[in-house]
């Protein structure tokens, strides 16, 4: 029995854990195998990474080691480009497959998972792909962190009043859990580290909150959304409802309201849609480009395929109204992967498949340091205790006690020690200070030397 996993996210990883315990037996006897086959070696726990960038959190806690978790499956480093489903077969690139001159391996397989997850949401905004940055991977929060503080640097350095005003601008698009929870972590970063400059106040750094709706933070409802706005515009920072981003060419953000904003930072956060991979597999797909499939997390009308997380429209049998879909989040993600394995150990065997049933248990959102909101179980809290509730809360859902450990130990030291004020821009070029000194690159200063 070949089972093939693809995507090493929260649906990913967590179905073929459970799926490794389930099949112990059958893996080390050989009659069964599991290949997941991810673009990273690595799932990313994304509640985490407002502070990761934040520095409350080192970025490799943030992050579980697949081959470590996964040791009884084959972790295929790359990306499923095509998915045969008549033929059981996916076709896979590899670091491996552009080296060699192959192009692409087939992988074979008996039962298929389908959780590649979403990607960004972008819109023909002018400007926004040269210039715009998402906040969706580990390596898009730490470069954020290290260019929020690249920019202070600028700005502290410069004698222009231009290059100093767009340097400490910074514009993000999108009010939900992803813009407002690294908006409020990095302005709570950015406020601390400006009292180590001689010539930077909090008060300089320009900070704005851009979102088309009329309220942010719908999943923790409308009067604690309107609790987090008077919270951030408390901390002066500029919160834009009913607002669009039209256009950010030439580093200018306009917006629909008139305003333009010189700014050298703009992180977009305005949505997520599913995996283009999903419209290379022949599979149903549903009008927002989600898989169609059943409360059993079966794909509709196909055998031997399944799916959950934001890659699959799955029916909410707990909701009043009926076609609603479970939301695409964190709370479903992992709570469809259990059943879904389940089912598909069920299934191999031969006995009758579960299906999922979930009521939603609330939200929580983190609003920087010792500040938040939270709807959970219907009670609604604010400031500490919900931030509180936040780390707890996220804490439990982080996966292996190795991690837990890790990240608490970080916590209790975080509250120790000041933070870390330090950006490691260059990590994002390593070779270049050997290039200069091999005489391939010149040095910035000199054209000003000569």
């Amino acid at each position: 029995m070949r089972i093939l996993v693809v995507g090493g996210g929260y649906v990913g990883m967590y179905t073929a854990l459970r799926l490794q315990r389930k099949l112990k037996q059958r893996l080390r006897s050989g009659e069964a195998e599991i290949t997941v086959v991810t673009p990273d070696p690595y799932m990313t726990y994304q509640p985490f990474l407002p502070e990761a960038a934040a520095g409350s959190i080192s970025p490799r806690h943030v992050v579980v080691p697949l081959r470590r978790v996964l040791a009884h499956c084959t972790i295929v480093v790359g990306e499923a480009r095509r998915i045969d489903h008549t033929k059981r077969t996916a076709t896979v690139t590899t670091l491996a497959t552009a080296e060699d001159g192959t192009g692409a391996v087939e992988i074979p397989y008996d039962e298929l998972v389908l959780a590649p997850g979403s990607v960004s949401r972008t819109l023909p905004v002018p400007g926004l792909a040269e210039h715009g940055v998402g906040f969706k991977t580990i390596e898009e929060a730490i470069g954020l962190r290290n260019h929020v503080i690249e920019q202070m640097d600028i700005a502290s350095a410069t004698r222009d009043p231009a290059i100093r005003d767009a340097a400490l601008t910074f514009v993000f698009v999108g009010g939900g859990y992803a813009g407002v929870e690294a908006l409020a972590e990095l302005e709570d970063m950015a406020r601390y580290t400006a009292r180590y400059y001689h010539n930077i106040k909090a008060e300089d750094l320009k900070w704005i909150l851009v979102e088309a709706t009329g309220r942010i933070l719908p999943e923790v409802g409308e009067s604690m959304g309107r609790y987090a706005v008077r919270e951030l515009r408390g901390r002066n920072i500029d919160v834009r409802l009913d607002t669009r981003l039209e256009s950010c060419e030439d580093r200018i953000a306009v917006l629909s309201d008139g305003s333009r904003f010189p700014t050298r930072t703009l992180v977009w956060t305005a949505g997520v849609k599913p995996a283009p991979l999903l419209a290379r597999t022949g599979l149903p797909l549903n009008e927002r480009g989600r898989l169609v499939c059943t409360a059993r997390l079966t794909v509709e009308g196909t055998e031997h395929a399944w799916a959950a997380g934001d890659a699959a429209a799955v029916p909410d049998l707990t909701a009043a109204e009926p076609g609603r879909e479970t939301a695409p989040n964190a709370q479903h993600a992992v709570r469809q992967a259990k059943v879904l394995a389940d089912n598909l150990v069920a299934a191999i065997d031969g006995r009758p498949l579960k299906e999922y049933r979930h009521s939603y248990a609330g939200s929580v959102a983190s609003l920087g340091l010792h500040k938040g909101v939270a709807h959970v179980y219907g009670r609604r809290l604010k400031g500490y205790p919900a931030w509180l509730m936040h780390r707890t809360y996220h804490l439990s859902r982080v996966p292996t006690f190795n991690r837990k450990a890790r990240v608490l130990a970080e916590w209790t030291l975080a509250g120790l020690f000041k933070r870390e004020i330090v950006s490691l821009g260059s990590l994002e070029h390593p070779r270049a200070e050997f290039e200069i000194a091999a005489g391939r690159r010149p040095r910035p200063d000199d054209g000003d030397c000569q």
